[in-house]
């Protein structure tokens, strides 16, 4: 088993989507649970592209690949994983902000979200505050992560965060901020929780808050 596992998770940095499928299906023929699966070759496999993708040896395109390696597992696996009760991490909902139409950031985050167990609502681009709390009110996530790459709508990250205390729910929901013209003085300045400066370290840290919040070792 721990063979088929290590070369699904080759398959998957090497961004090898078909072989990552012929060899899933061939770990479900032999009896291999879909959770060890998930758990031992494909999670594994993804943070391993993270670590590189954020020490800067392999790069967006790179990620993208791997990730559509990782997808292609996941799609199959899911509903073996929902017979055998398997939950994720927890939950976020992404977007990038009122004003601003750019993804490829926020799809980053979301690849690497995935990557770590934690199920994603993605919103996507030009998503005004009422948009994420009715996304909030629905979903229940654990986190809220917001995306700006101008800096004529990073200020649109406050009016999202304004309007959780409106809501009394500012204390319900981690929300992390991120993106080119973001920082950590910023991140404090309009109320958020976290800012990370790249995918690789956003869903680290999302993973980290989650467990936090329930408790569980980090």
């Amino acid at each position: 088993m721990r063979e088929i596992l290590s070369d699904i998770s080759a398959a998957l940095q090497a961004g090898k989507a078909k072989i990552v499928k012929q060899l899933v299906e061939q770990a479900l023929a032999e009896g291999v649970t879909a959770k060890d699966i998930l758990e031992q070759a494909l999670l594994p496999g993804m943070d391993v592209v993270a670590v590189q993708f954020k020490n800067n040896d392999v790069y967006v395109p790179e990620v993208l690949i791997a990730a559509r390696a990782m997808n292609t597992g996941t799609a199959l696996l899911k509903p073996y994983l929902a017979e055998e009760g398997a939950q994720a991490v927890g939950k976020a909902v992404i977007g990038t902000v009122k004003g601003d139409l750019h993804d490829i950031g926020k799809n980053l985050v979301r690849m690497m979200f995935e990557g770590k167990g934690i199920e994603v609502v993605d919103l996507g681009v030009d998503v005004p505050p009422e948009r994420f709390i009715e996304a909030w009110r629905a979903e229940k996530p654990d986190i809220v992560a917001l995306s700006a790459l101008l800096t004529t709508t990073m200020n649109e990250m406050k009016d999202v965060v304004d309007a959780f205390v409106a809501e009394g729910a500012r204390e319900s929901v981690v929300i992390m901020v991120g993106g080119a013209p973001v920082t950590e003085g910023f991140c404090k300045s309009v109320g958020a929780d976290i800012y990370s400066v790249d995918a690789a370290s956003a869903s680290e840290e999302a993973k980290r808050a989650i467990l936090q919040r329930k408790g569980m070792p980090a």
